[in-house]
């Protein structure tokens, strides 16, 4: 309809009938944006967030004063602000364009063509990819720490790869555990430790296993801001080492170090949003144990997770079929196939609203 059709329309009709017949199209919009549902995407592990305000103008005022620079090699002022967090010297602390960029480099550093890197399965399916690009060798391994010493003892085994939480099945390793595990290892044999999504668990203090580097020299801990923080887009991390590591994390550290504006996002994040995430913590910590009982009351097979999803299975169907109903009714899970079980689903928490709808959900699907 052109500009001179729409007002020919009100032609020979009252201002009342004119208004009248306006509002009446003006409700019909309202009625079906209110039937417009968006989607409910729990398919991934970052917190669902928009980043917070202050975060936003940091990575603004640093952008404009100074992308033509070069950033700082070493990070310093993040750097420093992290170790004091820590407790742990600063020289044994290393910034990187993610975690995970900085495990692929560890593993490049510890593991010669065709030496082997073992993880527990399933897990991150980054592992056995960093394992190809290092010309090694990925042994998975069913089981916990007791099957772990007894793969370790083969000689070709030199890194040992863990997520905890768990990623996929959300699951923590203790840590006396973790200490059985570096005690009963072999000579030679490093534990990159990959601590991204640790900040959602309570089941123990969250630097437990950081206070193990002054007695395990063999151990790396690697943690992330793209979980629980919600900033994945800056591509930010870390890792932490032990005493005598120093020359090791030099040479893990990216070569041209991390863009300032990802440094200053981070920073901001710890001077001033640590509450914030501490809400989105306590958030997460009372809608899991909700949602695994719920789950369990339907049947379903789910982990003990720390984590901020569930892994879950149920015995009448697939992980993605399951995966493929839920995504019918405009909530989106993560299927088990590319995770390393297509019996299950990763399922994200956030709300408890969107416990709810998934509930609802989950009902109609089964």
């Amino acid at each position: 309809m052109g500009l001179l059709d729409y007002y020919r329309q009100f032609e020979g009709m009252s201002e009342e009938e004119v208004n009248a017949d306006l509002r009446e199209q003006a409700a019909e919009r309202r009625r079906k944006a209110l039937t417009r549902v968006e989607t409910l995407d729990l398919s991934h592990t970052t917190w669902p967030e928009l980043p917070h305000p202050r975060i936003v103008n940091a990575i603004t005022y640093v952008a404009r004063r100074g992308l033509f620079r070069y950033p700082h090699l070493s990070g310093s002022q993040l750097r420093d602000t992290l170790a004091d967090r820590h407790g742990i010297d600063a020289q044994r602390l290393i910034l990187g364009n993610g975690a995970a960029e900085l495990l692929s480099a560890a593993t490049r550093a510890l593991i010669e063509p065709g030496q082997e890197l073992l993880t527990p399965w399933p897990s991150y399916p980054l592992y056995p990819l960093m394992a190809r690009r290092a010309h090694g060798q990925a042994v998975r391994v069913s089981g916990g720490v007791d099957a772990l010493l007894e793969a370790a003892a083969d000689p070709q085994v030199r890194v040992i790869a863990l997520a905890s939480p768990n990623d996929p099945t959300g699951e923590l390793l203790a840590t006396a555990e973790l200490e059985r595990l570096l005690d009963g290892l072999p000579d030679g044999v490093a534990v990159l430790l990959d601590e991204s999504l640790v900040e959602f668990a309570d089941a123990q203090p969250t630097d437990s296993s950081i206070a193990l580097l002054e007695r395990h020299p063999r151990l790396l801990v690697f943690r992330s801001f793209s979980k629980a923080w919600g900033l994945a887009g800056l591509r930010i991390g870390y890792a932490l080492g032990g005493p005598g590591s120093e020359e090791l994390m030099a040479e893990l550290a990216p070569d041209l170090g991390v863009s300032e504006v990802s440094q200053a996002g981070a920073l901001e994040a710890l001077r001033t949003c640590t509450e914030l995430i501490a809400r989105r913590v306590a958030t997460i910590c009372e809608q899991r144990p909700r949602l695994s009982e719920a789950l369990r009351e339907r049947g379903f097979d789910v982990s003990d997770s720390q984590a901020n999803f569930l892994w879950a299975a149920h015995p009448s169907v697939e992980g993605s079929e399951l995966a493929t109903r839920l995504a019918r009714a405009g909530v989106l899970v993560a299927a088990g196939d590319a995770l390393g079980e297509p019996g299950h689903v990763r399922i994200g928490l956030y709300t408890s609203g969107a416990v709810d709808r998934l509930l609802d959900a989950l009902d109609k699907a089964l």
